[in-house]
C-alpha cells in the first residue's frame, strides 16, 4: 500500500521538480533519496526529448525530395500546324517545349504587356495563331492545343 501512495505523489509533484531537487542536492540526501530524485528527473528530460523530436521530424521530411517524373502526354512530339510553324518551327516538339519557344518568341519581340505582365500582346504571327489582339498567359496554353496534331 506505501507504493500506491507514492505514485500519486509523483504525478502531483512534476511542478514542483525543480525545487526539490537542488535541496536535496544541497542536503546530500541518503542514497535511497538520490534514487528517489534521480527518478523524478528523468521523465523531465524524457518530456523534452518528445518536445524536440517533431523538430527533428520536420526536418527529416524535407531533406528527401524525390524528383518529379513528367507526364508521358506532355513529353510525346506534337506537329505544329502552318500558323504554328511560323513562330516555333516546323519540326515535332514537345508540349512543353513548344510552348518554351513561344515564350521565347514573346518575349525577343517584346510583347508582354507593360501594364498587365500576364497579358501578351499579338503581333501578326500571333494574331493569326490565337485569333484575337490579346490573350492571358493562361488561355494561351489552350489556344496552343488547336494548333497541334
Amino acid at each position: 500500500m506505501a507504493t500506491a501512495k507514492k505514485a500519486p505523489a509523483k504525478k502531483a509533484a512534476p511542478a514542483k521538480k525543480a525545487a526539490p531537487a537542488k535541496k536535496v542536492v544541497a542536503k546530500k540526501a541518503a542514497p535511497a533519496k538520490k534514487a528517489a530524485v534521480a527518478k523524478k528527473a528523468a521523465p523531465a528530460k524524457k518530456v523534452a526529448a518528445k518536445k524536440a523530436a517533431p523538430a527533428k521530424k520536420v526536418a527529416a521530411k524535407k531533406a528527401p525530395a524525390k524528383k518529379r517524373t513528367p507526364n508521358a502526354a506532355f513529353m510525346k512530339p506534337l506537329t505544329p500546324d502552318a500558323a504554328l510553324a511560323a513562330v516555333v518551327g516546323a519540326t515535332p516538339l514537345p508540349r512543353t517545349e513548344i510552348v518554351s519557344k513561344l515564350w521565347a518568341y514573346i518575349k525577343k519581340h517584346k510583347l508582354q504587356d507593360a501594364a498587365n505582365k500576364r497579358m501578351v500582346n499579338g503581333d501578326a504571327k500571333l494574331k493569326e495563331l490565337f485569333g484575337k489582339p490579346q490573350v492571358s498567359m493562361f488561355e494561351m496554353a489552350g489556344l496552343i492545343g488547336k494548333h497541334v496534331k
